[in-house]
């Protein structure tokens, strides 16, 4: 819970106040922003005449905004007329070839279609992200180029780092090590990779090649992992070797990481000790068919887990809403949690445990009880939203929100500012 004490934060002055807000569900609460931080946290004080720039919170919740740990802006569909699904079942690779045969066939550039979709990520509450632009013999750069420009349409209004994604694998195609390389040099922030053993098919030039480009890059790094079983273990493992050996302590996300979820084993119980003591991040997508990743074990490991969106409505599959308090709901109702506590360390994985994995600076979950964000020297990134309380909102999401992003509001109820 955010300090509400005014013994231990007195306001500032000349910034920006947000009146009567309920943190976390808590007391009724001002909120004083300066210099794109909370400066402090009192008691509401209903005499007090509000500044210009005062946010009426009209005793609505806080939350700190959400963090799209995990997105694929290169491919959207959203706010196109709707297709449905063509995709052949079976491998990962019909789904890269049916995408590849239908994106330069979409209305609009990738830009326009990465902007709409971020733009509609951003007034839901989203105000960070990790975004995966495809990099491959197909599109070479042209659809990084496109999410770096929605990036820059949205730069103030949320913070984006962008992944060079070898979504088609790093060795079966001629020249992606060299198109990922010229996708850092061009803007890209994290190295991606997929599917060591089972895409590439050979897990040691995989990786030899990730971490090449990141330490070439000074680069963290983010790997897909579908990898079930035996087998994802496998992929982890060498991960792991490499990371002790360079010592790249906090530079490496797992993306998905199938093979650790369900209660834990006591081979994974080991692996998920191992990612705690490297400070090795895991972002899920909370999907509907695996065994979901164990999140209190791993939030009392301190190990940094963050909520993403993945495709949105697009030529991998028709979810996708832009709405990251849908995929809090979706969290919480896959690991089947039904006690506020659990639902609520659900939209902390989704806000500040996602912010975390992005930021490794900033603030970590500490237990499935901690609630952070939200106190004097926070981040004043917020979304002010109706509901009884935190969990009330996962059930109901109302969409009438006030999106706060560093201390200025860039959203209200849908539209951008």
């Amino acid at each position: 819970m955010a300090d509400t004490d005014p013994t231990t934060s007195t306001p500032g002055s000349g910034g920006t106040v947000v009146r009567a807000v309920r943190p976390w569900g808590g007391a009724l609460s001002d909120l004083f922003l300066g210099g794109g931080a909370i400066t402090a946290v009192g008691p509401h004080d209903p005499a007090a005449s509000p500044g210009p720039d005062d946010v009426d919170g009209a005793g609505r919740l806080a939350l700190p905004s959400f963090t799209d740990a995990h997105v694929h802006l290169d491919s959207t569909r959203v706010g196109l007329p709707f297709k449905p699904h063509t995709s052949e079942p079976g491998p990962l690779w019909n789904l890269v070839a049916n995408d590849r045969e239908h994106w330069r066939s979409d209305e609009g550039t990738v830009a326009e279609r990465a902007g709409r979709t971020l733009g509609s990520a951003i007034a839901f509450g989203t105000t960070r992200a990790r975004a995966f632009a495809q990099v491959d013999a197909d599109c070479r750069l042209e659809r990084l180029e496109g999410v770096l420009a929605a990036c820059a349409e949205h730069a103030g209004r949320a913070d984006v780092q962008v992944v060079a994604f070898p979504q088609a694998g790093m060795l079966l195609e001629p020249g992606v090590p060299d198109l990922v390389d010229a996708a850092m040099t061009a803007g890209a922030d994290v190295v991606g990779g997929i599917d060591p053993c089972g895409l590439d098919r050979d897990p040691v030039r995989h990786l030899d090649a990730v971490f090449a480009l990141a330490e070439r890059h000074d680069a963290p790094m983010d790997v897909h992992l579908h990898e079930a079983g035996p087998l994802g273990l496998f992929s982890i493992s060498l991960m792991l070797e490499r990371v002790r050996a360079h010592g790249l302590r906090s530079r490496l996300t797992l993306s998905h990481a199938f093979a650790l979820g369900g209660p834990p084993s006591p081979e994974v119980a080991a692996v998920l000790d191992e990612l705690a003591a490297w400070d090795v991040a895991l972002t899920t997508v909370a999907p509907g068919n695996r065994a979901p990743l164990p999140l209190a074990e791993l939030a009392a490991r301190g190990v940094r887990t963050g909520l993403g969106q993945d495709g949105q409505r697009d030529h991998w599959s028709p979810y996708g809403s832009t709405d990251l308090l849908d995929r809090t709901w979706q969290l919480a109702f896959t690991n089947d949690h039904r006690r506020d506590a659990m639902v609520e360390h659900c939209l902390a994985v989704a806000s500040v445990g996602g912010a975390s994995v992005i930021e490794v600076g900033a603030t970590r979950l500490t237990s499935t009880q901690d609630r952070p964000g939200l106190g004097a020297g926070d981040v004043a990134d917020l979304v002010l939203l109706p509901g009884d309380t935190p969990t009330s909102a996962v059930m109901d999401r109302p969409r009438e929100r006030t999106v706060i992003h560093a201390g200025r509001v860039v959203a209200v109820d849908g539209v951008l500012r």
